[in-house]
């Protein structure tokens, strides 16, 4: 199903929005490592406002630096540069080293999940209740931007690659929309359309609909579209949207980095703050923006330019 049912834009626009969707995820990120785990009180005590990437946190990184949100998502993206296709094997290999590798940081579902993998050799799981984190869904720009032009294709590989660590309902119906919300954003979707997106996920799955936004921002899949949603909506900029994020604080580098991948689709590369840009870790800017371009020229979509 090849029909975004939106005009094609030209190639560069395209690449441009792809790159500022996987540049926000990891600019949410270093921007949200900061307050992680924090309540929006001790945010104020501490920053007043925290709008500047300065690293620190309770991993205590240095300013620029990125966690497992980003590099996951840069191992789906190596793993198709690499077969120039859909490999979730190779995805799983990458997925090892890098856990291999000690990172800095690791959610518990995904450490489990991939530890099974280099043990046993076992790739995915049963449905569990208790996958119902953002473990998944934190990775979905790769998926998004591979799969452009085809919905059916998204749909499948976000529950592929979701499934990979994380087996639950609620997961799957979190990726499909946040991977639904970063196409469309990025060929030319206006607000209300991004919002038909969300409603269609409100009728699907009544628990991600809250009436009045209650500021909750835990890893719980749930709470974390709810934060999300509600400041990708309800601000007027990216640098407005990531800044109201991550100062909820909770899960704040995952919650920034969804909301920093649907915001740079929306709004596009010169939304992005240079400020940020040059704080981002430099290897970690240039590889997204090369492996960014190259997903869009596998894509469906892009094999059409």
């Amino acid at each position: 199903m090849a029909d975004p049912g939106y005009p094609a834009k030209n190639r560069d626009e395209i690449v441009a929005r792809a790159q500022a969707a996987f540049l926000g995820l990891a600019l949410g990120d270093a921007l949200g490592a900061t307050t992680e785990f924090l309540l929006p009180g001790e945010i104020r005590f501490r920053h007043k406002v925290h709008n500047k990437i300065i690293g620190g946190g309770w991993l205590n990184l240095k300013a620029g630096q990125v966690t497992d949100d980003t590099e996951m998502s840069l191992c789906i993206a190596r793993a198709i540069d690499e077969t120039g296709g859909w490999d979730r094997v190779r995805i799983m290999e990458l997925f090892a080293e890098w856990l291999k590798g000690r990172p800095v940081d690791v959610g518990a579902t995904c450490r489990r999940s991939i530890s099974r993998y280099i043990i046993k050799g076992e790739i995915g799981k049963e449905y569990s209740d208790q996958d119902a984190g953002n473990g998944a869904a934190m990775r979905m720009a790769p998926v998004a931007l591979f799969s452009l032009g085809d919905e059916d294709l998204l749909r499948e590989q976000a529950v592929d690659q979701a499934r990979l660590t994380h087996h639950n309902k609620l997961s799957d119906a979190a990726c499909i929309t946040i991977g639904r919300l970063v196409q469309q954003a990025i060929l030319g979707a206006d607000r209300p359309a991004l919002h038909s997106i969300v409603r269609q996920l409100y009728s699907e799955c009544p628990k991600f609909q809250c009436k009045r936004y209650r500021g909750g921002a835990s890893a719980y899949v749930v709470e974390t579209l709810q934060t999300v949603f509600h400041y990708f909506f309800g601000t007027a900029h990216f640098e407005e949207c990531l800044v109201g994020v991550v100062n909820q604080g909770g899960d704040a580098d995952t919650t920034g980095a969804i909301a920093g991948m649907i915001a740079g689709a929306f709004y596009g590369m010169d939304s992005l703050p240079k400020k940020w840009l040059k704080k981002l870790d430099p290897m970690v800017r240039k590889e997204i923006e090369v492996l960014a371009e190259r997903l869009v020229e596998f894509s469906p979509l892009g094999k059409q330019f």
